[in-house]
């Protein structure tokens, strides 16, 4: 049974992911638009679990199955779509996960909702600290149990996500 915790925010997280972010880009070359760092760890402050969140941009979907090898090379566990159509997805460090890897293509809706996610708690650090707070608590509520995990901060992150989608077109 896996253990997982939530941290305070570490300085640190920022360059782990520019690290492999440049790895990413001489992988994918030339199918990849643009990588982002979404997810918790990429909110300044944000508690979080230390997992870096990466977020491939490319052209193609279907041609990123052919990355697999050189995804498995550098530590990357490929799983497919994973449970989200048109998306490709990586874990790296097993049981001790340190990285994430979502690719999604160009134009893919999900995009913007990591994206308007990521900004909107970066942009409202109460809205951030209240949803730190949250998953801190409950992951020491269920440090063994991702699902009741994930099902304790379903209604938050829902309506995070739905006031960060209104916020995000607004700017854009």
């Amino acid at each position: 049974m896996r253990k997982f915790e939530v941290k305070p925010y570490n300085e640190q997280w920022l360059s782990m992911f520019e690290e492999e972010a440049n790895i990413l880009y001489k992988i994918l070359d030339l199918e990849v638009i643009d990588i982002h760092h979404i997810g918790s760890t990429s909110v300044n402050g944000l508690k979080a679990k230390p997992i870096i969140d990466i977020m491939p941009v490319v052209k193609d979907i279907n041609r990123i199955d052919k990355f697999n090898v050189s995804m498995m090379a550098i530590g990357y566990k490929p799983k497919g779509e994973n449970g989200i159509s048109n998306r490709r997805y990586f874990q790296k460090g097993g049981d001790n996960r340190t990285h994430h890897v979502h690719i999604y293509q160009f134009g893919s809706s999900e995009i913007n909702r990591h994206l308007a996610f990521r900004d909107y708690l970066r942009a409202h650090p109460d809205v951030a600290k209240k949803y730190g707070d949250l998953k801190e608590y409950l992951s020491q509520r269920f440090p063994y149990d991702i699902e009741s995990y994930i099902k304790g901060k379903e209604l938050l992150s829902l309506e995070i996500e739905r006031k960060a989608m209104v916020w995000y077109q607004s700017k854009t």
